[in-house]
């Protein structure tokens, strides 16, 4: 009989009871053997989605209780990084919802934990499996587009994912838009720039009147050879649109939602979209090619070009976040990222 992948959940809110469990339960290989939250609705939650999984209150008692392989961290991203440290120190691999956490200097001392343990620690970078991307960094690599030398990345909506009493609204546990969507932002426009880090970024953020976190969002990004990235993300937006256009030297690329349409330099068109499912914030189907992708870093160990890419892309987000803020605080001033 094959031996499954043992994994618990700590965090148990809406993106995991609606993303990540579906995607574990999709895996034939993993078993969800248990859940944390200190809430215990979502505790009971959680009893009724998942056949025999057990539930604590307490993260400690879990890891002591289970010895899982894995973590699945889906809590507050104020709480990631106590979480992905005790869960590391158990040895356990981690895979964590975005942000990983809030500092580089808190990522770094997880970085050397994960390994001196040997354990792979990845973030959910799910925007990259979504169909729409998925086309469009086939497309990069194919080279169609040719070179890039413009990227636009708008994330326009109403209102935070979870409404104005989410985590996501409050300072306290790490919120605004550049955490919750600039996150998104940074490593796409990695990953569509061949993997190329950033050297600089100008912002501007807007904090509405009755608001304690950023919710807008303006930044230019500046990576080598004069390629400039562009990202416009609101919460105030009047209607929900998450749109990209990717610029080469041979043709360009428009994203929006699931329509992908390549025009050439010479003028013809070609609709390349894609099929998704309805856009929401918790996108199981995404989640699904995250747990792929971790399952076999697993495999292959912490060195694994998947590991290492993803580390690389959070390390990247965390010091884009910092150098936007540092922008904004100096009226949009070009700051080049720290290494």
């Amino acid at each position: 009989m094959d031996v499954k992948l043992r994994g618990v959940i700590s965090g148990f809110g809406e993106v995991a009871a609606r993303g990540h469990l579906p995607g574990w339960l999709s895996r034939p290989d993993v078993s969800i053997v248990a859940v944390h939250d200190p809430v215990s609705e979502r505790r009971h939650l959680a009893m009724r989605l998942a056949n025999n999984v057990r539930v604590y209150d307490d993260l400690e008692l879990m890891l002591a209780g289970e010895s899982p392989e894995f973590v699945d961290i889906a809590s507050p991203p104020a709480l990631h990084a106590s979480a992905i440290r005790a869960a590391l120190e158990a040895g356990a691999h981690v895979l964590c919802e975005k942000p990983l956490c809030l500092r580089a200097d808190e990522f770094k001392a997880l970085a050397e934990t994960a390994a001196r343990g040997s354990r792979v620690l990845m973030c959910v970078h799910n925007w990259k499996h979504s169909p729409s991307y998925r086309r469009a960094l086939e497309l990069v690599a194919s080279g169609r587009l040719g070179a890039l030398t413009l990227l636009n990345i708008d994330r326009l909506r109403t209102q935070p994912a979870g409404g104005p009493g989410s985590w996501r609204a409050a300072a306290a546990l790490g919120g605004g838009i550049l955490i919750d969507h600039g996150w998104h932002v940074s490593y796409l426009m990695q990953s569509l720039m061949h993997g190329d880090a950033p050297l600089a970024v100008s912002a501007h953020l807007g904090v509405s009147r009755e608001g304690e976190v950023e919710d807008v969002a303006d930044l230019r990004v500046r990576f080598s050879g004069g390629r400039i990235a562009r990202s416009y993300m609101s919460w105030r937006a009047p209607v929900r649109r998450t749109s990209a256009s990717l610029y080469g030297e041979f043709a360009a690329l428009e994203i929006e939602g699931d329509r992908l349409v390549l025009t050439e330099r010479g003028g013809r068109t070609e609709e390349l979209s894609v099929v998704d499912a309805p856009d929401d914030s918790y996108h199981s189907a995404w989640f699904t090619g995250v747990a792929a992708e971790f399952e076999r870093a697993i495999a292959e160990g912490p060195g694994s070009a998947a590991a290492i890419r993803n580390i690389t892309e959070v390390s990247t987000a965390l010091r884009l976040i910092e150098a936007a803020r540092e922008s904004s605080a100096r009226a949009g001033a070009e700051i080049a990222l720290a290494d």
